[in-house]
């Protein structure tokens, strides 16, 4: 298993269907092998490569935009905990983002968006989004009717840690970029 040296620059890889489908590189805040901590920041590039599935759905977008975000990673979890800043660095929110468990290699790790995300405000108030897409993706073969249950008991699981305000993340309450 790679275990990433913080400071390091690794790519983070949107597989599908096991090809890169897009990529951007990251900056590793942290890692002990369990908790994968990056930081993706503003003007970061994508990179696109052909896809037999057709177009990524950012592919109009050629880098990041003008957020600075924290993405953390645990290794078998179907989401990631992002802590997004805005570009004076004052927190904004954090997002979970429904995606495939990630894959460490080398270069960097794999995963892949599955469309879900729920926001949860500063003052804790939260807003489901693109709550459809889990339903499209599964109609357009990006994932299958498995993933969409893991999707969903991933859902049922933050959402018991945010109302028992026992979430693992907490500990980067007051990480700042």
């Amino acid at each position: 298993m790679s275990v990433y040296e913080p400071g390091s620059t690794i790519q983070r890889f949107e597989v599908l269907h096991h090809q890169v489908w897009m990529q951007s590189p990251v900056t590793v805040v942290s890692d002990d092998g369990e908790t994968l901590g990056v930081r993706l920041d503003p003007g970061s590039p994508f990179t696109f490569p052909p896809h037999p599935f057709g177009p990524h759905p950012w592919s109009s977008q050629s880098a990041w935009g003008a957020t600075v975000v924290l993405q953390l990673h645990r290794a078998s979890d179907h989401y990631a905990v992002w802590k997004f800043f805005d570009a004076d660095g004052s927190f904004l929110h954090w997002y979970i983002n429904f995606e495939a468990p990630i894959v460490r290699g080398p270069e960097g790790f794999e995963t892949d968006d599955h469309g879900l995300d729920l926001i949860v405000r500063p003052d804790g108030g939260r807003e489901w989004k693109d709550v459809a897409d889990l339903h499209w993706q599964r109609v357009q073969g990006r994932i299958d009717q498995d993933d969409v249950g893991r999707v969903l008991a991933a859902a049922a699981e933050v959402t018991d840690l945010l109302d028992s305000n026992t979430r693992w993340w907490s500990r980067w309450d007051g990480w700042t970029p």
